[in-house]
């Protein structure tokens, strides 16, 4: 069956867009805008990071060898298309800033010098500052006089300098834009304007503090993104050690963007790039300043009515916070968490009582990014301390959090946990943990499974669900993927590991969705009602894809909801009876659930996994069937209120769960 595939990356900066114009709506909070501006500067940043150097590779193939095909629908056009998108994307960006984001904050009273040369206010204004501080930090190079290695997505000046002399002589100088300065400058004011500065245009200011005896031709701001994609599938010794070397190679990786002010001048420009190695379709163009990420920190005046959501409180989980003993309630009952609507309290206190109650004897736990002040790796240190048999799997590479969960793996081994590292060429990104009581001859079993990380920070604006069981069979299975984690091997007694209400990644997963799947078409087939209901971040697998037009091409209802990457071409013929749509919004979607209507009787399953080829082929990925029939409609509940309304399903939501008895 021929395969309708949209790619990958253009179908990532499509999600991106999303982002950018919620900066552009007007009914966000002025604030909440231009976090999103924010945080679609920063998903950029990673994107050149992650993603672009496989975009220039497999373009730099496909130039020798046109007919070199994939199944990501990478052609030779590929680069052309992402850069041409992201392109009128930064354009759009510069748009929303100067039409919308500095009027409305104007209108406020708050003025944002932006794209202004620095004249003899801004130079006053910020003098003591510059001289007393910004000073410490400024390490000028003379560019061909000394040499001069660009960090990974650092802000520099590039200046442009003549002698007073004239004597058509020109000097290059890169200056640093130091980060570990805040970014804006509040300058002080004689009315009740509230004005902010960049610290770059600071710096710009007294640039004849630094060059006297130079006339100053220009500034320009720069910056060069590194390859930060780690070969983990080239690992095959001591785990810790390697991704610690990794992890230092990263910032010496090779240029996949050197982003440019625009109005530099040509010469200044392909002098830069011959210094930096950087080919052509790694020059980007840009604006005045980089690093815009930053704008998440920009100043706001004390009071300042409405430029922030309203605190939505999370509640508490009612029978959760009924209850002295949490592990004895499990143990009456499947419990089921929302978040970031419900507290992340009974997940704390699951971990704090398994580190203190005299009867537990073991814990397990998989941690995929660990928060950096983590009250859970705290507990789990406890437990140990107090005589518990704590196991805990880390993965070392989980991307951009590597050094924190060596950190904390690091303080878990010196208390006595036991810890696991990493499966050589395959990642563990399971949300499960476990805790075995024993009671004389008699053990109770209590597990988590979650679709997103155990992390409070996280918990606080992802949204997530966390289910607390039990149930034997789900229990059982739980203690033989932990048994084979720390083996790599059939436990002992287990002719082959078999799950029946777990779905692993590597063990059954594809094969029981595909098999949920034929269900439904054999339904449609014989006249039965027939429907499946999917919530992803992430659709590319092409076996999967290819099942979802199967179901459609039957005659089976398909809705999805997918925050991020969708492969899956919705106007295609073979899609006729799916539809995809994507929340953006106050908080970031990160639940996996699938919902599959079984004539009626509907089962629902949830979980870690997207169904993109890493998920499905090289991870551990843990997704759970939910038998309680009230914690079955709760999650059906809040897939039909995002669905039917995805502007304002997250406020809905709200409602919702702060009604569930």
């Amino acid at each position: 069956m021929n395969v309708p595939l949209y790619n990958r990356d253009l179908s990532w900066l499509s999600f991106n867009y999303r982002v950018l114009l919620m900066a552009a709506d007007q009914q966000v909070p002025l604030y909440e805008r231009i976090k999103f501006l924010s945080i679609f500067s920063s998903n950029l940043d990673e994107f050149f990071k992650v993603r672009m150097p496989a975009i220039l590779a497999i373009n730099r193939v496909l130039e020798k060898d046109p007919g070199a095909g994939n199944d990501e629908a990478l052609t030779s056009d590929t680069l052309r298309l992402v850069q041409q998108e992201i392109n009128r994307q930064q354009e759009e960006y510069g748009k929303i800033v100067t039409g919308s984001i500095i009027p409305d904050l104007q209108k406020n009273n708050i003025q944002l010098i932006y794209n202004q040369e620095p004249g003899q206010q801004l130079k006053d204004a910020t003098r003591e500052y510059f001289l007393t501080t910004i000073l410490a930090y400024l390490q000028p190079v003379w560019l061909g006089r000394q040499p001069f290695f660009p960090e990974n997505n650092a802000l520099y000046l590039a200046v442009a300098l003549a002698p007073e002399s004239d004597n058509g002589k020109r000097d290059y100088v890169i200056i640093n834009i130091p980060a570990t300065l805040k970014r804006f400058i509040r300058l002080p004011s004689d009315d009740n304007t509230f004005t902010i500065a960049f610290l770059d245009d600071a710096i710009r200011a007294h640039l004849d503090y630094l060059f006297p005896g130079y006339t100053i031709l220009g500034s320009y701001s720069v910056k060069l993104t590194r390859n930060a994609e780690m070969d983990m599938d080239e690992i095959k010794g001591d785990v810790l050690e390697e991704v610690e070397t990794l992890i230092r190679k990263r910032e010496l990786g090779v240029p996949t963007r050197f982003l440019y002010d625009a109005r530099i001048p040509l010469p200044l420009l392909h002098f830069l790039a011959k210094q930096f190695d950087v080919t052509n379709d790694e020059l980007v163009p840009g604006g005045r300043y980089h690093n815009l990420k930053d704008l998440a920190d920009l100043p706001m005046p004390a009071e300042l009515p409405g430029a922030v959501y309203p605190k939505a409180l999370p509640v508490q989980n009612v029978l959760a916070g009924k209850t002295d003993k949490l592990l004895d309630l499990i143990q009456q009952r499947d419990l089921l968490l929302h978040l970031p609507y419900h507290k992340y309290d009974p997940v704390l206190r699951f971990f704090n009582e398994a580190a203190t109650d005299t009867a537990v004897q073991e814990i397990y736990v998989t941690l995929y990014r660990i928060a950096s002040g983590s009250q859970i790796a705290q507990a789990l240190i406890s437990a140990a301390r107090n005589g518990k048999q704590v196991t805990v799997f880390v993965e070392l590479k989980a991307r951009f959090d590597e050094a924190n969960n060596i950190r904390w793996s690091k303080r878990m081994k010196e208390a006595g946990v036991k810890i696991i590292y990493s499966i050589p060429g395959m990642k563990v990104h399971a949300k499960t943990a476990l805790v075995k009581r024993k009671y004389g001859y008699h053990w109770d079993y209590s597990g988590l499974v979650a679709t997103g990380n155990f992390n409070e920070s996280t918990a606080r604006f992802y949204t997530d669900h966390v289910l607390f069981t039990s149930h034997i069979g789900i229990t059982r299975e739980m203690e033989l993927l932990f048994l084979y984690l720390q083996s790599r091997e059939q436990p002992i007694g287990y002719r082959f590991l078999q799950f029946e209400h777990l779905l692993v990644a590597q063990f059954n997963m594809i094969t029981r969705f595909s098999a949920l799947i034929d269900r439904e078409i054999a339904n449609v087939r014989a006249g039965l009602p027939a429907r499946i209901t999917i919530k992803l971040n992430n659709l590319q697998e092409k076996s999967m894809i290819a099942k979802l037009y199967e179901a459609s091409e039957a005659g089976v209802e398909v809705r999805m909801i997918v925050r991020s990457i969708s492969c899956l071409v919705p106007d295609a013929p073979e899609a006729r009876n799916i539809q995809v749509i994507r929340i953006v919004d106050r908080y970031l979607e990160h639940p996996r659930v699938f919902i599959f209507h079984n004539n009626g009787e509907e089962e629902v399953y949830m979980g870690s996994a997207d169904w993109m080829n890493r998920n499905l082929h090289r991870r551990i990925e843990v997704c759970t069937k939910v038998y309680d029939p009230s914690l079955q409609q709760e999650l059906k509940d809040i897939i039909a209120l995002q669905w039917e309304d995805s502007k304002n399903a997250q406020a809905a939501i709200m409602s919702y769960v702060q009604n569930i008895a």
